[in-house]
């Protein structure tokens, strides 16, 4: 397996690009223009223009511009899967990562390898820092700097176009810098980041509207009725068409039901999306460059978008779409891995309803007895009781939760490390999430405290009644109690317990199978594939 320092400058890169999640600046930035949103463009703006870019050379990208709740990743996944397959050449710009920061900036759908990826970095890098002191030291943060990476890499690499996923809201996010995509598109909105976008459905929906352009184009999924109306209203405002996406059912297919190479019923809408995102943007692309005219500006009704009969290139994208994290099943031997990065109320809700009908087809296929297992783990605002109350009727027969911690030693890949949480308040947070597990179970069991052997103590012996472990790998090991090969190994550190703590994991030894949930956090799902998928690493 490759590792970092393969590439020399690139463990530095990803080292220097950390400090921007925390810098004096950058967290004085945030105070300042958490109550002037707009001036959060103004000032991407200014920092495109010192790392030697202008907004004018991003009309060139050719951009499809992505936002929503639930399904925007997933949208442009299909979205940029289609439109690869007609044989364009593609850039996709999206978050978070799950392994490597690499994975954000795309070309033809793979991460950037890590010579381009220094190599850009440091280009962008070295003219911010360059004109630091001109500007009041300031540098752009974490996400900003990606984002402006990641125009710099899609137009030097001369991409014929961008997908672009939006990062939290529309209206104030620096990838709104954008002048003129080709097409815009919303998949599903729910109630997230309130924070930042508002506590309620319109406050959202308004937000996300704000990626809308005069005279492009924009398309949206079925919404919650004071969301759409909302979107309506931002569609009129912002002189442009807004067109409901059709059932994907409605589909006229030559070949049956279009199949979908991502899990879940919940991915329909979003495939529904994407083709008429990529639809949208092949029509422009006959018409030479021409602006598609905005229709029905005036009226404040949503048009209905065309089921038109999809290419059999459409067919072939939509079947091929990968996306790591995201109702992702991996089997190793009598272990099977059900991998969600859902992190809200609706997404969860979609989470279990895949993993009840997916985990249903493997059992049925075991040859005895199956465990089941939640790996759980929630940050920031998010509801955790909501979630966990959700996943209750899945009946897990152990519920175990730890901090978005790959390893519990020094060895923590770069790529993975979040400086703006400390290790105190994620182990707090998990008991938390355990202790509401336990309350919404009624379970009068003392399931116990596990802590670990010459390692980390979560906390002092008395409250010793909580299932945490400090790391990924350590409850990954315990769960599969060795059966799963490739966390074993003599660069995998051996998991102890106590023996009380060894005596709990009977029913995992008796089990002929294990079936394990991992979901709560896209991070926790990326630290869980990092330590099962070893080519992510590469």
């Amino acid at each position: 397996m490759d590792s970092d320092s393969d590439v020399p400058g690139y463990s530095d890169a990803v080292c220097t690009l950390n400090t921007l999640q925390t810098n004096a600046s950058a967290l004085e930035q945030v105070r300042r223009e958490r109550s002037h949103p707009q001036q959060q463009l103004q000032a991407m703006e200014g920092f495109l223009e010192r790392a030697g870019l202008t907004v004018k050379e991003l009309d060139h990208l050719n951009i499809i511009h992505v936002t929503g709740t639930k399904g925007k990743g997933s949208t442009c996944a299909f979205t940029e899967q289609i439109l690869r397959s007609y044989g364009f050449r593609t850039g996709f710009y999206s978050s978070p990562h799950l392994v490597q920061v690499r994975e954000r900036i795309r070309i033809n759908g793979q991460p950037i390898g890590k010579e381009l990826f220094t190599k850009y970095f440091w280009q962008v890098y070295g003219r911010l820092d360059e004109t630091k002191d001109a500007h009041e030291g300031t540098m752009p943060a974490y996400f900003r700097f990606l984002t402006i990476l990641a125009f710099h890499v899609f137009l030097q690499e001369k991409v014929d176009l961008a997908v672009i996923e939006v990062g939290i809201g529309g209206a104030y996010d620096c990838t709104n810098i954008i002048r003129r995509p080709w097409v815009c598109g919303i998949s599903s909105l729910g109630i997230d980041h309130t924070q930042i976008l508002g506590d309620t459905i319109e406050k959202i929906a308004w937000q996300k509207g704000g990626i809308f352009k005069p005279g492009v184009p924009a398309f949206t999924v079925r919404q919650p009725e004071e969301a759409m109306a909302v979107l309506k209203d931002r569609a009129v405002e912002r002189r442009c068409s807004l067109s409901l996406c059709p059932d994907l059912e409605n589909y006229p297919s030559d070949c049956g039901p279009l199949r979908l190479g991502l899990a879940g019923q919940h991915q329909r809408p979003n495939a529904s999306l994407a083709l008429q995102l990529s639809h949208t943007w092949l029509q422009r692309r006959c018409l030479a460059g021409q602006f598609i005219p905005s229709v029905n500006v005036e009226n404040s009704g949503t048009l209905e978008a065309t089921a038109f009969t999809p290419s059999p290139i459409m067919v072939r994208g939509l079947a091929d779409t990968e996306w790591p994290g995201r109702n992702q099943t991996l089997k190793h031997d009598s272990v099977t891995y059900f991998l969600d990065g859902a992190h809200t109320k609706r997404s969860m809700l979609a989470c279990v309803n895949w993993f009840k009908e997916t985990a249903a087809q493997h059992e049925r296929k075991a040859s005895g007895s199956v465990a089941r297992v939640l790996l759980f783990n929630a940050t920031g605002d998010r509801d955790a009781a909501a979630m966990l109350k959700l996943l209750q009727p899945c009946h897990f027969d152990f519920a175990v939760f730890c901090p978005n911690i790959t390893e519990a030693i020094p060895s923590c890949s770069a790529d993975q490390q979040n400086f703006n949480v400390s290790v105190e308040n994620m182990l707090t947070r998990c008991l938390d999430n355990e202790r509401s597990w336990r309350l919404q179970n009624k379970s009068e069991e003392n399931i116990g405290a596990l802590l670990i052997k010459d390692g980390l103590s979560l906390i002092p012996e008395k409250k010793a009644e909580t299932m945490v472990f400090p790391c990924i790998l350590s409850a990954l090991q315990w769960i599969t109690q060795g059966r799963d090969s490739v966390l074993a190994g003599p660069a995998k550190k051996d998991l102890l317990v106590k023996p009380s703590i060894a005596a709990k994991a009977a029913a995992l030894c008796e089990a002929t199978e294990i079936h394990i949930l991992v979901t709560g956090s896209l991070h926790l799902v990326g630290g869980v594939l990092k330590h099962l998928d070893p080519t992510s690493s590469m």
